[in-house]
């Protein structure tokens, strides 16, 4: 069968596995034929409505729920916004104000709290939407009518002026991703994934979508259980989860904290992760003691569906090494083009840029963002044809892999050198006691800050610093921190540690 829509594969897979367990937290399993029967009647409440191609809130924990409220806006020919429960209230009023939704679905629990940002949007109820029957004729005329062209969701990123970016993803960009993912990583009904990522980060993409089309069975971990790393990993073995694409904070809380036991998980056969940088030292750890488990670093902004780039890490690095980002994701170009917009040469750094059907239609309600960062592409002069400019500097190194050095605007001027903070950033991970780090640039005071967290002193890191890069580069202030301050998504929230400055 020909899968043109995500409600195609749910379709099919329900067919095939009504019975299987699709996904599930600790409130509730919900398998294949419950989800797609739940996803039609929020579908049937949402056309009652009379909208179409128009943006739904969904606003409830993560949870099998949520993922049915997903389909049910997929079913219905609109098109999906999670927002978390948990999300402080001028965020939400900022998302809202952008999106001007037409319906929110939410539950009896989170009645009120939506009250409080609704505006004109009308708040539909997950209990009483269950209550309806299934009307397929009326699910079915409706759903004929939409294409892979049409939007799927927007999910929301954090913008450089504080307003949040709706990423705009058409149904196409998730199917096209999702086949490939499926495929390369041999995801099948038989697998177990344990989902980390909240359900309005891009890095869930991968966890509902592949279990959508492989019919395997996604547990969806509260956020809860990453603070008890022993406990984690007892979870894990308990479900039998044998894939997980994590940020990698969550997969350095764990080694950090000395949580790692191969007979506690035999079951892992490949850890996946993505959306910040993972250090060798922690990544080492895990390679360590899981000996028989593939680990995959994976590259891609939200604007791409997820990930652009890959690399099965397939060799030793060492603690101060960095992790390449690997190679183009089929179906994905990725041009590196330097100041001039030309291609690089050798191992000269540039822009990486992204050409094909992942590439998001741009930024919710503006166009002007958008047309600063979805741009034509400088190589061709002869049609239409749109690149996404990510910000981030890349080389290719000795093997032909690209290598990720640092963000554009994460590259300072100090002294009269151009700097990469994140070269920095990944000599200081490779010290014997530092846990986590992030270098900032005070502009005010023409000053590199280092932020970290662990049981060694600045002075002991800046010795070893003299080892690894050079004088110029060393941080003129070092701040050890108890906690490493984290944003929504689980990375490391660099504008709460320049606020400190």
């Amino acid at each position: 069968m020909q899968m043109t829509l995500v409600t195609d594969y749910l379709d099919e897979t329900a067919r095939k596995y009504p019975e299987k367990i699709a996904f599930a937290n600790d409130k509730r399993q919900m398998t294949f034929r419950q989800l797609r029967q739940e996803a039609r009647k929020i579908a049937r409440g949402i056309i009652q409505e009379d909208i179409f191609r128009q943006p739904v809130v969904v606003f409830l924990e993560k949870s099998p729920e949520c993922v049915a409220a997903f389909m049910g806006a997929a079913y219905s020919g609109n098109f999906y916004t999670p927002l978390d429960t948990h999300m402080p209230m001028q965020r939400v009023e900022k998302i809202m104000q952008t999106l001007q939704p037409a319906l929110i679905i939410t539950d009896e629990i989170h009645r009120d709290s939506a009250a409080l940002f609704s505006d004109d949007a009308k708040v539909l109820l997950y209990e009483e939407l269950l209550q309806q029957d299934i009307n397929d004729e009326t699910v079915d005329t409706v759903s004929r009518k939409v294409t892979d062209a049409d939007v799927l969701y927007v999910l929301f990123t954090s913008g450089s002026t504080g307003t949040p970016k709706g990423v705009i993803i058409p149904q196409r960009s998730v199917i096209d991703y999702t086949e490939w993912f499926v495929h390369e990583f041999q995801i099948t009904e038989k697998d177990t994934l344990g989902n980390q990522a909240p359900l309005y980060f891009d890095l869930s993409i991968q966890d509902v979508y592949a279990t959508l089309k492989s019919g395997c069975t996604t547990y969806l971990i509260e956020k809860e259980k990453f603070a008890f790393p022993i406990q984690l990993m007892e979870y894990l073995n308990e479900k039998r989860i044998n894939v997980i694409m994590w940020v990698p904070s969550a997969l350095c809380l764990v080694a950090n904290l000395k949580a790692l036991r191969a007979e506690k998980l035999p079951a892992l056969r490949m850890v996946l992760f993505c959306g910040e940088v993972m250090p060798n030292k922690q990544l080492n750890a895990w390679r360590k003691v899981f000996t028989k488990t593939t680990f995959v670093n994976l590259y891609g902004p939200s604007e791409t569906c997820d990930a652009s780039t890959y690399y099965v890490v397939d060799r030793a690095f060492a603690d101060d090494e960095a992790l390449p980002i690997g190679y183009p994701c089929r179906n994905t170009d990725i041009i590196l083009l330097n100041e001039a917009n030309e291609l690089v040469k050798g191992d000269e750094v540039g822009e990486l840029c992204i050409r094909g059907t992942s590439l998001s239609y741009g930024y919710y309600q503006d166009q002007e963002k958008t047309a600063a960062a979805f741009v034509q592409n400088p190589l061709n002069d002869c049609y239409p044809e749109l690149i996404y400019r990510t910000g981030d500097l890349v080389k290719y190194n000795k093997y032909g892999e690209l290598e990720y050095i640092s963000r554009k605007d994460f590259q300072i001027k100090h002294m009269g050198h151009r700097i990469e903070l994140g070269e920095i950033e990944t000599a200081v991970s490779s010290i014997d006691g530092v846990e986590r780090c992030c270098c900032v640039y005070d502009d005010r005071r023409s000053k590199i800050v280092l932020f970290y967290t662990g049981n060694v002193d600045g002075h002991e890191i800046i010795q070893q610093l003299k080892r690894l890069i050079p004088d110029y580069m060393l941080p003129n202030r070092k701040i050890q921190l108890d906690d490493m301050p984290f944003n929504l998504n689980g990375k490391i929230d660099r504008a709460a540690l320049k606020a400190k400055l």
